[in-house]
């Protein structure tokens, strides 16, 4: 039986999470993309002590007030001891100990004896200890996805490096003799549009595609299936492979799977479209398991398969948290399929809460997709009438984005 669609998305993030693999630490600059395998926590107060938000004085006691020195971003002033008495002070310098209030260099004046005079504002003009964050307060949990603002934070904090997830790395296996790989098609043959696409997705995902990580057509033989599979299994966390998940003449992909020892965690999904698609588990060597998700042949439906299957394993395997779906507004009514869940491509209005049924979505084309932002979900046995709410799966427009 195809096990219901929002069922299969959550089996392939248990599995990815259950095999997230170890953390590992990176520089700054090479966090960007990755996911925080700890929380983020502050080492120390933030501001780590008081600091000017102004050019300005700071005063101590009651005016006129002496000038006794100059304190800079990056220095530290000597304590204001005495009533009277003044620093000339810069945006982001440390506010020296004894400080009462800060001036305004605009709003201060000095005589002809050099003393300054003037009125601060009531409202403090520094930031104090502690006000951004508190030492070892978490900023961040783990599993928040590394974007440059995660990075900044950290900077702040004092950090050099980040413990994140290992990226997973992707393989690519385009199955079907009938597949060019270049010209136009024609005389019987199709051109392969998954080869060049689906490690875009897997990047946009999180995953690390090799160029040399992609292969194809994969002759259409079961040796030649277990050859490529077993070469890519090598080296790779997940393998995708596309077409050979029917039961057909020439499909090898279900007898290969059996040979390599495979446990399917979903196979088939009441999807439509999409259908047949598969995901399993396949022992490896060194006791961590590896992934392989069977996507169908024709190119909507394996991108459905995509979203479906591997951008929840995706996120399991990093440690993220399951991805999750925006309600938006049907602007046309939708049909359901019966029993099955219907993913419809829909282009999103400029405000990203009106969704559009897209044309040209039959499995075997692209433009639909090219045109669209996700899909409009429909539930098994209901329909969407306009102007009715509705769960949007969203296509990752850049690689490494928060899910």
């Amino acid at each position: 039986m195809p096990v219901d669609w929002e069922q299969a998305r959550t089996l392939a993030y248990q599995a990815g999470r259950a095999a997230a693999g170890p953390a590992e630490p990176v520089s700054l600059p090479a966090a960007d993309g990755r996911t925080l395998a700890e929380p983020l926590r502050a080492l120390t107060d933030l501001p780590a002590f008081a600091t000017s938000s102004i050019d300005g004085w700071a005063v101590r006691g009651p005016q006129p007030w002496r000038p006794v020195g100059r304190v800079l971003a990056g220095g530290v002033a000597p304590p204001l001891a005495a009533d009277g008495t003044c620093v000339e002070i810069a945006t982001g310098a440390m506010v020296p100990a004894g400080a009462e209030a800060l001036l305004r260099i605009e709003e201060s004046t000095r005589d002809t004896a050099g003393l300054v005079t003037g009125t601060p504002r009531a409202a403090a003009e520094w930031r104090l200890p502690g006000e951004e964050a508190h030492k070892d307060e978490e900023l961040l949990p783990a599993g928040t996805a590394v974007d440059p603002a995660v990075i900044g934070v950290a900077a702040t904090c004092g950090y050099e490096v980040l413990n994140v997830f290992a990226r997973p790395r992707a393989a690519v296996l385009v199955f079907g003799d009938e597949l060019l790989t270049a010209g136009p098609p024609g005389a019987g043959r199709v051109r392969d549009s998954l080869g060049p696409q689906v490690p875009g997705w897997l990047r946009r995902g999180g995953a690390v595609v090799d160029p040399a990580a992609v292969t194809g057509p994969v002759q259409d033989t079961l040796e030649a299936h277990l050859a490529a599979l077993r070469g890519a299994l090598t080296t790779a966390d997940l393998v995708c492979t596309t077409g050979g998940t029917m039961h057909g003449p020439v499909d090898h992909l279900h007898p290969a799977l059996a040979e390599l020892g495979a446990e399917y965690i979903v196979n088939t999904v009441a999807v439509r479209p999409g259908f047949p698609m598969l995901l399993a588990r396949i022992p490896g060597a060194d006791g961590r398991p590896r992934f392989l998700a069977g996507l169908p042949g024709n190119p909507q439906s394996a991108i459905i398969a995509l979203v479906t299957l591997v951008a929840p394993l995706l996120a399991g395997l990093q440690g993220r948290p399951a991805p999750t779906m925006p309600q938006v507004e049907a602007a046309t009514d939708i049909p359901g399929r019966g029993d099955f869940t219907h993913l419809v491509l829909a282009h999103l209005d400029r405000s990203g809460r009106s969704a559009t049924p897209v044309g040209h979505v039959g499995s075997a084309m692209l433009r639909g997709l090219s045109n669209a932002q996700g899909f409009v979900v429909v539930r098994p046995g209901t329909r969407v009438t306009a102007g009715e709410s509705a769960s949007f799966l969203q296509l990752p427009l850049v690689p490494g984005e928060r899910p």
